[in-house]
C-alpha cells in the first residue's frame, strides 16, 4: 500500500468548502448500494464492486468500466488526467495499514493504479463513521424512513379515513429521477407537479393516462397473475427510464396499487443499472415502500433476470479480457464468454424451494388482485 495517502477528516473537509473541489479531487464510496443510498459524503460517487460484479470476477483484476458502471463522464476524467487526487473510504478503515487483500477497497485501488495512473490516491481515515461523526453538515442522508416494523401490520385500508394504505401518502422516491406510486397517485395532477415528474410508466392493462399531452405516458399492458410474463418487458421499461433521466426529466413507475407489477419494474431497474442482487434492491425499495410485494410469478421471473445480469456482467468481462492481456488469455475468456450467453429467456420456471425465505418473511409473495 506504499501508493496509497492517507487523508484525513479534517483535510477532506477543507476540500469540501472549496466549491471546485468537485471538479480537482474525486470521492469513491467503497461501501455498499445500501450503506451509500442510506448516507454518503457529499459529491461522492458510489464505486459498483458488489456481489455480482465480484462473483464473476472469480479473482481477476477489475477495470474502470466494472466498477463505474453509468458513470461514464467520471471514467473519462479519470483516464483523462482531470482529477488532481481520487479520495476512497469505505465504512471505518483506520489507514491504509489496514487495508485488507479482500476488500472492496483492494479491488478499487488496483483498478485506479492500473487506469488511472498519475492521479494520486487517498483512503479517508475512518472512513465514512469517523467523518460522519465530526462533520455531519458534510454528508447526506437520505429522508428518515418509517420503522418497517411498525408498517408491516398494517391493515389494507386506513381505519380512520377509510383510504386503502397503498394509496396514502405520495409517490416514494427510489433514486432521484425514479418514484413509484399508485394509480390515485398517478390521477392527482398536483401530487405529480408537487415532486417533478414528467413522464409516466403505467404498469397496467386498465389504469387510464389522465393527462395525455401533459406528461410523456408508457404503458405496460400486464395483469398481476402468476401467468404474465413481466419479464418480457424488462429492457423495455429499463430503456424508458433511462431515456426520461438522460433528459432531467422524473418518471413515476405505477400500477394500480404500487405493490406487485410497478414494484417488478422498479426492483428490474435497480438490478440492472445498479448491478446490485434482488434481496439487496428489494430491502432497499421495501424501506422506502414497505407493502410493496411482487406476486410469486414476477419474483421467479425476478430471480431468473438477476441470473441474466450476472451472465452479462461476466460475458463483458470475459470479451474485456480477450482484448487486453493483463486480464488473461484470450481463448479461455471467450470460451467463457460463449459459455456465460444466457440460453434461453428468463421465462419462470424453478422450484419453490429456490426463494429465498427471507421475501416471504419480509413481504408475503402472493398474488394480490388489483395490485
Amino acid at each position: 500500500m506504499e501508493d496509497l495517502r492517507a487523508m484525513d477528516c479534517t483535510m477532506l473537509k477543507r476540500l469540501l468548502k472549496d466549491d471546485g473541489a468537485h471538479n480537482k479531487c474525486l470521492l469513491l464510496d467503497c461501501r455498499s448500494f445500501l450503506a451509500f443510498s442510506a448516507g454518503h459524503i457529499r459529491g461522492a460517487v458510489n464505486a459498483r464492486c458488489n456481489t455480482i460484479v465480484r462473483r464473476r470476477a472469480k479473482g481477476s483484476a477489475l477495470s474502470l468500466d466494472q466498477i463505474l458502471a453509468g458513470d461514464e463522464e467520471v471514467r473519462v476524467r479519470l483516464r483523462s488526467g482531470m482529477y488532481s487526487a481520487v479520495v476512497l473510504y469505505d465504512e471505518r478503515t483506520p489507514d491504509a495499514d489496514s487495508v485488507k487483500e479482500d476488500s472492496t477497497v483492494n479491488v478499487v485501488l488496483h483498478a485506479l493504479f492500473r487506469d488511472a495512473q498519475g492521479t494520486r490516491i487517498y483512503l479517508l481515515k475512518g472512513g465514512y463513521d469517523k467523518f460522519f461523526m465530526e462533520y455531519t453538515e458534510f454528508c447526506l442522508k437520505t429522508k428518515s424512513i418509517p420503522s418497517l416494523s411498525s408498517q408491516s401490520s398494517v391493515d389494507s385500508s386506513c381505519s380512520s379515513c377509510g383510504t386503502p394504505h397503498n394509496d396514502q401518502g405520495g409517490p416514494v422516491e427510489i433514486l432521484p429521477f425514479l418514484y413509484l406510486g399508485s394509480a390515485l397517485h398517478a390521477s392527482k395532477r398536483e401530487v405529480l407537479d408537487a415532486i417533478g415528474i414528467s413522464a409516466l410508466l403505467n404498469v397496467s392493462a386498465d389504469c387510464p393516462n389522465h393527462f395525455e399531452g401533459s406528461y410523456q405516458y408508457k404503458c405496460i399492458p400486464v395483469e398481476d397473475n402468476h401467468k404474465e410474463d413481466i419479464s418480457c418487458w424488462f429492457l423495455e421499461a429499463i430503456e424508458f427510464i433511462d431515456s426520461v433521466r438522460d433528459s432531467s426529466g422524473r418518471v413515476l413507475v405505477h400500477c394500480q396499487a404500487g405493490i406487485s407489477r410497478s414494484a417488478t419494474i422498479c426492483l428490474a431497474y435497480l438490478m440492472k443499472r445498479k448491478r446490485v442482487r434482488l434481496d439487496e434492491a428489494f430491502e432497499f425499495v421495501r424501506r422506502r415502500r414497505s407493502i410493496i410485494s411482487p406476486n410469486f410469478s414476477f419474483m421467479g421471473q425476478l430471480l431468473q433476470f438477476e441470473s441474466q445480469v450476472l451472465a452479462t456482467s461476466c460475458a463483458a468481462e470475459a470479451a474485456a479480457a480477450a482484448a487486453s492481456p493483463l486480464l488473461g488469455p484470450k481463448a479461455t475468456t471467450a470460451a467463457a464468454a460463449v459459455s456465460a450467453a444466457p440460453s434461453s429467456p428468463f421465462i419462470f420456471n424453478f422450484p419453490v424451494s429456490v426463494v429465498n425465505p427471507a421475501y416471504l418473511h419480509h413481504s408475503p409473495i402472493t398474488t394480490s388482485p388489483g395490485c
